[in-house]
């Protein structure tokens, strides 16, 4: 009789559920440093464009719009994704969220402005629209690190504790298809270039290993011919 007892007890009381996986928000902090890098970087190398040479002017406007789509993608994913989770599950927090679509919004707004600007500095090299390019980049890269600090101290605290890995991965395939497919080993790239050892190892974890193994490889030596140029090292 016991024993029955306890079959019937161990029908009617189920077992917990396992505790969800809350997100991994390491990854963050990666893609923020290389937008940081990029911005602080960009207006220096205009700049210095010899007046008249477009050939250069063309590689560095190349990279910024490449930078500037990711930097909109991104934000985006967090527009779409992000913001509408956090509302739901902290609701107490609804004005952070509010200054997080404020910064998103003056952050497109300077964007836009340069995509007009990169367009005839490209055609023409003139130093008069180098300047209208870097402190165009200049004044993007003052609102976003005010964003990109806010988000850090207020944002990512709230993520750990109310958003799952698997939605939090979902911020990362966002829009990819949206990106040019010779962007995408670049991009990464660049995120790799921010990465301590143990970093670069979480990054690099969430491909699919026949990708893994073309980022440290074919991939890796692309990225190091492509930013040599840029940063004008070759």
């Amino acid at each position: 009789m016991p024993a029955a007892a306890d079959r019937l007890d161990a029908m009617t009381h189920t077992a917990p559920a396992p505790a969800v996986p809350m997100a991994d928000v390491r990854d963050m902090y990666v893609v923020h440093r290389a937008f940081r890098r990029e911005l602080r970087l960009i207006p220096g190398l205009v700049r210095a464009v010899a007046p008249g040479d477009t050939a250069r002017a063309a590689v560095l406007a190349a990279h910024t719009r490449m930078f500037l789509q990711g930097l909109h993608l991104h934000h985006t994913a967090e527009d779409d994704l992000l913001w509408p989770t956090l509302l739901e599950r902290c609701p107490p927090d609804a004005a952070l969220i509010g200054r997080m679509e404020e910064q998103h919004a003056e952050v497109e707004r300077l964007t836009e402005a340069l995509g007009p600007a990169l367009d005839r500095w490209e055609a023409e090299a003139r130093p008069a629209v180098a300047e209208e390019v870097a402190g165009t980049v200049d004044a993007l890269r003052e609102v976003l690190l005010v964003h990109l600090e806010e988000e850090e101290r207020e944002i990512l605290p709230l993520a750990r504790r109310h958003v799952t890995q698997e939605e939090w991965s979902q911020l990362g395939e966002h829009g990819k298809g949206q990106m040019a497919a010779r962007h995408l080993p670049l991009l990464f790239g660049a995120l790799l270039e921010e990465c301590d050892p143990e970093e670069r190892e979480m990054m690099l974890h969430v491909v699919p290993w026949p990708v893994r193994v073309l980022l440290r490889t074919v991939f890796a030596g692309r990225y190091r011919r492509y930013v040599s140029r840029v940063r004008g090292t070759r």
